[in-house]
């Protein structure tokens, strides 16, 4: 539009100075008799001449001025007029004809502010502060408003946190935002809460989807928030019956965000610190047992977070500060080395600690007694005649109650019946001497003793023989 005025301008000069050196003789006499003149652009177009601008610049000033009287916005005409100034002798102007042209091509517009992200803009309102408003309630769905406060007179928290507090440092948008001048009718100006919507929904981009396993045309439309009629729209080649097959590409359309809030806070968190256990080996103690010598106690330690929330969601967090308030406390174990030979020397000692027989093998109320009954004893431990293996160890369903079988694997085996509890398991190898169990009356019993039994391959030995 400049570059056409200038040019006008330039001509209007030019002939100006041809019309004089004509006459050059006459211009002092005639120079009093030159009268000026406005010719008038709209958007670049000539629409007429007038003998004073402020004709133009009232009729646009009482345009305007009648809307300003009904709302609280500011306007202006919607369309660019200027004008080109000509000095000429006979003036040729009609101010009516231009008045009813800019009657016909003038509009009255909002001078508005619009907030834009990037090259999207996502609308026009009444002014800045508007603007800004719509930027603050977008930013109160995830901070509260006095936080936001803090922030903006820089007064935010910088006391030490406690053990399960945290403050926000910090709270931006994740989009540089822009703000510009521009005149748009007024129904296309935006109220606060209209642009929060938009800000909150987004704006339609291009996407594309890979078909994967168990896609159907119905399902990828609903995902993106499309009707069917709408994703074929978007593929042009396909239709209702068309088949898709995994790793075909198609258009779709989604919703991505304008703009994100990004929220940065502190925290400060106490958490445990996991005792480990440490395992030692001891030929004290025989293979396969073991002994907590010191029971494990977890620590803690106080970690500070520096938590990314992007509209709410956590997208990083890391420890900035740790320190550890109670160390942790190792468990320790100690497992036993000692190999026991599972065969046995074949020469028994006594299975309890102390005590007397007080029945022994033959005949016992009309049946025959197959073992030695052991009772008197210093304390009640039950231990392993010799080395062996342990058969079975168990409650059993006659009536020698909990039993212990030890095969010693030199042709003898023994049994151990009536105990009130088991302290081995079956397929354990023991040690001569070794305590296999607690003395008790389990099944069916006189009282608190040990039957005793030894066989020699297979045949009944009497135990006292063999002791």
């Amino acid at each position: 539009m400049q570059g056409s005025l200038k040019r006008f301008a330039k001509h209007l000069a030019v002939a100006g100075v041809v019309a004089l050196g004509l006459s050059s003789h006459s211009v002092s006499a005639e120079a009093s008799e030159l009268t000026k003149v406005y010719h008038v652009y709209v958007d670049n177009e000539h629409i007429g001449v007038v003998n004073n601008k402020e004709v133009v610049e009232d009729y646009i000033a009482d345009k305007v001025s009648s809307q300003n009287e009904e709302t609280d916005y500011t306007y202006a005409v919607g369309e660019d007029v200027n004008y080109v100034t000509e000095t000429v002798f006979t003036p040729q102007v009609d101010n009516q004809e231009v008045l009813d042209q800019l009657d016909q091509d003038l509009t009255v517009a909002v001078e508005a502010k619009t907030l834009s992200f990037g090259d999207n803009v996502v609308g026009a309102f009444a002014s800045e502060e508007k603007v800004n408003e719509v930027i603050q309630a977008y930013k109160e769905k995830y901070v509260d408003a006095d936080v936001l406060e803090k922030l903006d007179n820089d007064s935010a928290s910088t006391e030490p946190l406690s053990v399960g507090d945290s403050h926000i440092i910090d709270v931006s948008l994740t989009k540089e935002v822009s703000i510009n001048d521009k005149k748009v009718p007024e129904d296309q100006v935006l109220t606060v809460e209209q642009g929060v919507t938009l800000l909150e929904k987004g704006t339609l981009e291009d996407k594309k989807h890979t078909v994967a396993e168990g896609d159907v045309l119905g399902s990828i439309a609903s995902q993106y928030d499309l009707s069917l009629e709408k994703l074929l729209e978007l593929n042009p080649k396909l239709d209702e019956e068309a088949l898709i097959k995994i790793g075909d590409v198609l258009n779709v359309t989604v919703y991505e965000p304008f703009a994100q809030v990004s929220v940065v806070e502190e925290k400060l968190e106490e958490e445990e610190i996991a005792f480990e256990t440490e395992t030692k080996e001891s030929d004290d103690m025989y293979k396969g047992e073991e002994e907590v010598t010191q029971e494990g106690e977890n620590g803690t330690v106080e970690k500070q977070y520096r938590i990314e929330k992007v509209n709410g969601n956590t997208v990083k967090s890391e420890v900035t500060e740790e320190n550890v308030t109670k160390e942790a406390t190792d468990k320790v174990v100690v497992k036993g080395s000692k190999v026991v030979p599972s065969r046995g020397s074949g020469k028994f000692q006594w299975p309890a600690v102390g005590g007397v027989i007080t029945s022994h093998v033959g005949q016992r109320w009309g049946s025959h007694h197959k073992g030695i009954d052991i009772s008197g004893v210093s304390n009640r431990s039950i231990l392993a005649a010799d080395n062996g293996t342990v058969v079975s160890a168990g409650m059993t369903s006659g009536g020698y109650g909990n039993k212990i079988v030890i095969n010693h694997n030199n042709g003898y085996k023994t049994i151990y019946a009536h105990l009130d509890s088991i302290s081995v398991s079956a397929g354990q190898t023991v040690e001569q001497g070794q305590k296999i169990g607690v003395m008790g009356s389990t099944g069916r019993s006189t009282g608190l003793h040990l039957h005793f039994e030894v066989y020699k391959d297979g045949s009944l030995v009497d135990p006292e023989d063999v002791l």
